[in-house]
Formats: C-alpha cells, structure tokens, sequence
C-alpha cells in the first residue's frame, strides 16, 4: 500500500552546520526528518570559524547558549596592513561583533540542538540515488551495515558540500572559477604581541597573510601559497618562511595542530531547486574565505528552507511558496560570493598603481566609518533585504518590506509561526481581522499590538522574522494572508491538520 505523500518525511542529506539545522528546524515545525551523512562521524577539522550575529541568533532560538558562550572568542574588531603599516580599522559594535568558535564546536552545538527537538544523525550512510515521482522522491541508499533499499520522502535536501551527490544527480551546473593561486592554513600557537581578539590582514605584493585569535589561544593563519605546493610540500618551516615573508615580523609559529592546502573557489549553483529536491550551503555555493560568510550563508539558508517546507508540507500553504526559496537565497549566494571574490583580488593586488588606490581607498573609508556604518552589518547578516513583490506595500514605523523586523521585537516574536502587527489601535476592522486570524489561522499567525508613531499599518512578519507584507488597512491584510494560507483556509474544519509532533 503507497503511503500518503503528506506522511512522508524530509530527507536531509549532509550533517555539517546546514543540514543539521534543516533538520532540527523542519523537526521543530513537526515535519519528520533523517538527516543521513556517510562519514564515519563528526570532522575534527577546524575549516570555518565565523559565526556573525545573525547565525547566532537563529542557532539561540533552539538553544545551546551556553555550550557556544564557553566555547566561542567573541571578536573586537578587523585590522588591515599594507606592508605591515596599519590602513584600516573595521571595529564591531555588540549588534555585530562576531563569535570565533571552530567547526567542530559549532557543529557540536546543533547537533545537541537537534538532538533537544528528538533528532538525530545517521552517520555511515550513504545516499546513492533517487528518482522524482510526482508527490514524492524515490531514494536508494546505503545503510551503515552495507545494506541498500529504496525509500520514499517528500522533499530531499541536499546539504552535502562541495561535492554534492544530490547536485550531480540533478544534474545541476555549478558555475563559476577557481582561483589559480592556492592557499596554506594552520592552526597554531603563535608568539606575538597582537591583539588574540583582532583578525590581522597583512596585505603585501608577496601576498595575503591572514591571522585571527582562536578560543583556545591558538591562532589560525592563512597565506596564499607558492605556485605549485602541494599539502606534502607544507610543514611548519614552511607556514613560518611565508609568515616571515608576508608578516610585519616578530611572529613565530609553534605547535601546530593543523595544516593544510586548499584551493578557493567561487561558484555558486545554477539553480537550487528542481521539483522536490533543494541544494543548500557549500552545495548551493563556494567562495573564498574573504568575509567569514560560508558557513553562515549555509545556516540562513536551511532555516529560509525549512520555514517554507513547513508550512507546504502540513498543507498550510501552496507549493508556489517554496519557489521563493531559490529566488532568495539565490540573490544572497551570488552576492556572498561575489564580494567574497573582490575582497580575495583585492588582498592580492601587486601592481604598484594599485595598491596605493586600495590602500587609500580602504584609509578613507576608515576614517569616515564607512565600514562600520554599512559593511560589517551586511557581514553580521543584519542587513539582508529579500526582493518584495510590488504590492507590499511601503516603508512604514521602522518595517521594510523583505527586511528584517528590528530588534528588540525580532527577539520577541514567535519564529514558528508568521507574525501579524498592528501598530496603532485595534478599531473595530481590526479588532475582527483579530478574531478572523484567531478562529481560522491561530496555527500558523500570532497577532501582536505595537506602539508605533504614525499612520495605523498591519504589518506581516514571516517566522524568520522578514516583514512580507505591509498594509493600510483589514481587507487587504486579509486578503495577503488568505492568499498565502488558502490551503489551510479552504481544508474542511474537521479536517484541517494541526502541527504534529515527529521524532527522526
């Protein structure tokens, strides 16, 4: 006997920082989940240690709070050099100063996150295959005692890195370049007098060295290689030679715990969608380390995927909704990797003429804080505006449409459900529009009163806490919100389903 499509679970592919929070976040909207990786167990490899704010604040929403605080360095601010004199300060303020944490722990913290709503991962298995069958997709994989069978899910998602098996079996183009220069990292106990909380960029026609403070009072350093290394080239001798070489002196390197070679690249999907199956993090999009972004655009995309999915899979919304998944996180990754790859050009700059214009450039926009006004928040993912259909009305009391509520009320507010606010007082329109949401939607819409100054608006949030939509009056926020609930709206009484508890 087939099994109902809309009893079928999410196949999530791929246990890094995107998986795992694809499936804790589908898990904690009651959407059942196997989240499959076919390593061994978790890396022990540091790879990325950025978490900006925005990460951040969607990882605390599922807990670990305290786990990240011991286990993070919180950052002070970036510096940059230019043959080892100081051009430039990029300070954090608290709204956008990021944690250091290795993978390793980060990864740590989601899996005790997944494991607070019931999941867990399924670690040496592997999936070989799958087919797309209308309402489901037919997956063939390989289990951890060798065994293969066939199962059916609703959705697949494929987080499953830069070599993505879920990708190549789309078929689905990964588009861009790789960077002819090669790059050595390690991770080492440094002898210095620099600040442990600053990351130093030591910009130099020799080449890019990059050191930043880790929590355990290691240092990681990154430089780009001589034409040709290999990792069996690379040793400590080496890392300290190029250190001596691009570095304004006086650092030595000891105890390595890591080092390695790796190529940068930047690339991002030609699409992240193909029916029922999705791409996210590094097998949606790779770049250079430049900006600290790799890991938190992966993050930010599980969790715009896993809202969306949600709310589809327990026939609240339309399928439609989730083609604005590809739209908007697709807009994000080409932007990441495209300023990723400026900044990665602009460290390796040699030609005289050029060097002095990026030097004076990054001094002046220094001095006039130009950084820390507009830069580090886009890093920090506070300034992440999605494209708002036209009809969405208009900036009002502080809302944009596709841009994040401010804080403190995006702290506030329900992230399981959307959210609608009303900034001025509840006439009788809204008092019914009220009720209407209650009787008829309190499954997937809270409703809120805000003081606000100005005009009276209905302002839609959405659970990851972007406004979609602003109105001037009840119709027309009745008419937003039954459009993008119809399903659920036009299910029978009797028969509309309510948020149902799953476990992996």
């Amino acid at each position: 006997m087939t099994t109902p499509a809309d009893t079928l679970p999410v196949l999530v592919v791929g246990a890094g920082p995107a998986g795992l929070t694809a499936a804790t976040e589908l898990l904690r909207r009651g959407v059942p989940v196997r989240c499959v990786d076919r390593a061994d167990g978790p890396s022990t490899l540091s790879k990325a240690l950025g978490l900006w704010p925005r990460t951040v604040e969607l990882m605390h929403r599922v807990g670990g709070q305290e786990l990240l605080a011991a286990r993070a360095l919180p950052q002070s601010q970036m510096r940059y050099y230019s043959d080892g004199k100081v051009i430039a300060d990029l300070r954090y303020k608290a709204a956008t100063r990021p944690l250091i944490c290795p993978q390793p722990d980060i990864e740590e913290v989601l899996r005790t996150n997944l494991a607070s709503v019931g999941g867990a991962v399924r670690w040496r298995t592997e999936l070989l295959g799958f087919e797309q069958l209308g309402d489901r997709v037919l997956a063939r994989i390989r289990h951890e005692d060798g065994t293969e069978h066939e199962e059916e899910f609703a959705y697949v998602v494929g987080a499953d890195g830069a070599s993505s098996t879920v990708r190549g079996r789309l078929g689905v183009g990964f588009e861009g370049s790789t960077y002819e220069l090669r790059f050595v990292v390690a991770d080492v106990m440094v002898d210095t007098r620099f600040d442990h909380r600053m990351t130093h960029y030591f910009c130099s026609p020799r080449g890019i060295l990059v050191a930043c403070g880790l929590p355990d009072g290691r240092w990681r350093v990154f430089t780009s290689a001589p034409p040709g290394v290999t990792r069996e080239d690379v040793d400590l001798a080496m890392v300290q030679s190029l250190v001596d070489e691009r570095g304004p002196g006086g650092i030595r390197l000891r105890d390595p715990d890591w080092i390695s070679v790796f190529d940068v690249h930047a690339r991002h999907a030609e699409t992240t969608r193909v029916g029922r199956v999705f791409l996210i993090g590094d097998a949606a999009h790779i770049h250079s380390p430049a900006g600290g972004q790799g890991l938190n655009t992966g993050v930010n995309d599980a969790h715009n995927l896993a809202w969306k999915l949600a709310l589809v899979w327990h026939g609240h919304s339309a399928e439609r909704l989730l083609d604005s998944y590809a739209g908007e996180r697709g807009d994000v990754a080409r932007t990441v990797v495209r300023q990723a790859d400026v900044q990665t050009r602009l460290w390796l700059l040699r030609k005289a003429h050029q060097v002095v214009l990026r030097d004076n450039a990054l001094r002046v926009a220094s001095a006039l804080r130009l950084f820390d006004l507009a830069y580090i928040p886009w890093l920090a993912g506070l300034r992440t505006k999605y494209r708002a259909e036209p009809a969405a009305g208009k900036r009002t009391a502080g809302f944009v449409p596709g841009a994040l509520v401010p804080l403190p009320l995006r702290r506030e507010l329900d992230d399981l459900r959307h959210t609608l606010v009303l900034t001025g007082p509840r006439d009788e329109p809204a008092r019914e529009l009220t009720r209407w949401c209650e009787d008829r939607l309190g499954a997937v819409v809270d409703v809120r009163t805000e003081a606000r100054r100005g005009r009276t608006a209905f302002v839609l949030v959405r659970p990851d806490g972007h406004v979609d939509w602003i109105a001037k009056d009840a119709p027309a926020t009745r008419a937003r919100l039954t459009d993008l609930f119809r399903p659920l709206l036009n299910a029978p009484r009797g028969e509309r389903r309510k948020v149902r508890e799953h476990t992996a």
